[in-house]
Order: C-alpha cells, then structure tokens, then sequence
C-alpha cells in the first residue's frame, strides 16, 4: 500500500502538506516562543501517540471494558548537533475507564506499542522508547 503527501512552501519557516485525500496540516520551525503551528518533529512525536492510542482504544473496546477518554503525554529527549534527531521517547498513556484492569492496560499498551503502531515500528531502534500509564476510574 502506498501513500503520499505534497508539500509546500508557505513563507520562511512555514509550509503546509496534504496527503492524498486532501487533508492538510500546517508547520512552522519557527523558535518555540514564537511558533503557530507543530514543526516535523513536533508531528512525528504526535503522530506516534496517535498511532498507539488508535489500537488501544480499539482494543480496550474489543475486550468489551468501558472506554471513556484517553490522553497520552509524549516527552522526547533529542541529541545536540546536527542532526537532532530522538535519542529518547517516553509515553504516558492515562486512560479513563471504571472496569479496566492494570494487568489488563498494560497487556494492550504493550501490543499497541510494540506489535502494531507503524510509527513506533519505522523509528530508528537507537532511539529509547519506555512507557507508562495511569488509569482514571471515571
């Protein structure tokens, strides 16, 4: 399966991609104070907790518990110089639910995360990927 996407220039440090159902999204690498949009790896950080988060909810859903809301919080660490790329990744995964159990979470983040998220899967394996979670009785 092949996928693509097209990217333009906008202005200086501003660009604007869309993929081939015509979805866009804006980026910008402009310093973090001044910054209206995700730069690339802003997205790619984003793009792998939504990647896990999608099978999660899926199979907390599957194993028919009570989904009420999920939250990852992502804190990547990246090396000095060029280039800057991830050296570290961390997830929190905080899922709301009355009946899931802890044995229960950590089986599906464990599958989302290291069996079926694509992201996680196309990063280099230098980078040291952990993760956590918390579950909220809501």
């Amino acid at each position: 399966m092949a996928i693509s996407s097209t990217l333009v220039y906008r202005a200086d440090k501003e660009f604007e991609a869309t993929n081939q159902a015509g979805n866009t999204i804006q980026m910008d690498m402009y310093p973090q104070e001044e910054k209206k949009n995700q730069s690339p790896m802003d997205l790619v950080l984003s793009g792998l907790a939504g990647c896990a988060a999608v099978d999660i909810v899926s199979m907390i859903k599957k194993r028919r518990k009570t989904f009420v809301d999920l939250k990852v919080e992502s804190v990547a660490e990246r090396a000095e110089g060029h280039p800057a790329k991830f050296t570290k990744i961390h997830k929190k995964f905080i899922i709301t639910s009355p009946d899931l159990t802890d044995k229960e979470a950590e089986r599906i983040i464990n599958l989302a995360v290291e069996s079926y998220c694509s992201v996680a899967s196309s990063l280099s394996p230098e980078i040291e990927m952990t993760h956590s979670f918390e579950i909220i009785q809501g």
